[in-house]
């Protein structure tokens, strides 16, 4: 690996941050490689990339959802998220957009353009150097941080897992009318895992 070799990433998903309080850790995966990246993202980010991974759809577009809609109007598409520096705990990236006849660059949060990259589909990318220097190896995947994350979360209310699937997706419709994405990326969560068991 060359220390500007671009390694490929996909989102593995949320947890809470074990180092700042009220914030949450979003996990970066290597694709095709061990290596996962933890980085420290707010309570909004981390509210709109969890309901774009869960599938939910707002009553009305969030942020990020407006941003992806003005893009695809205007003709304009994201080539890529590219994860170039990391110093003094802070990660710093880049998105690259192209309207078919130049190539712009501007430089973003990451939690921002990782929100924006799982909405357009668009490649995430760091360096292997960022890698190594702040990703870390699982031993084992069979318990992804994505359920760990959501086992937390049940065991502080654990009634919920024996509603009816009919009571969960009440309870999810009533979150979403109320804007409470959190808390409705969390009850798909479950309604998901039902319906796998049946």
């Amino acid at each position: 690996m060359t220390m500007k070799e671009k390694i490929r990433l996909k989102v593995v998903g949320l947890t809470y941050s074990q180092i700042q309080s009220g914030a949450y850790a979003l996990i970066l995966g290597q694709i095709d490689g061990p290596y996962r990246i933890p980085v420290v993202i707010g309570a909004p980010e981390a509210q709109s990339i969890a309901i774009e991974l869960e599938g939910i759809i707002p009553p009305r577009p969030m942020t990020h959802d407006l941003f992806e809609s003005f893009t695809h109007a205007f003709g304009i598409k994201l080539l890529q998220v590219y994860i170039y520096k990391f110093e003094d705990g802070i990660f710093y990236s880049e998105l690259t957009f192209s309207d078919g006849d130049r190539q712009i660059v501007l430089d973003s949060r990451t939690s921002d353009a990782i929100a924006i990259a799982i909405r357009t589909k668009s490649p995430i990318y760091t360096t292997s150097e960022i890698l190594t220097a702040t990703g870390f190896v699982l031993d084992s995947d069979t318990a992804t941080l994505r359920s760990d994350s959501d086992d937390n979360a049940i065991n502080a209310e654990p009634k919920i897992e024996n509603y009816a699937i009919e009571e969960l997706e009440a309870l999810l419709a009533k979150h979403i009318d109320n804007e409470e994405y959190e808390e409705a990326a969390k009850i798909q969560n479950i309604i998901n895992k039902k319906s796998q068991k049946k």
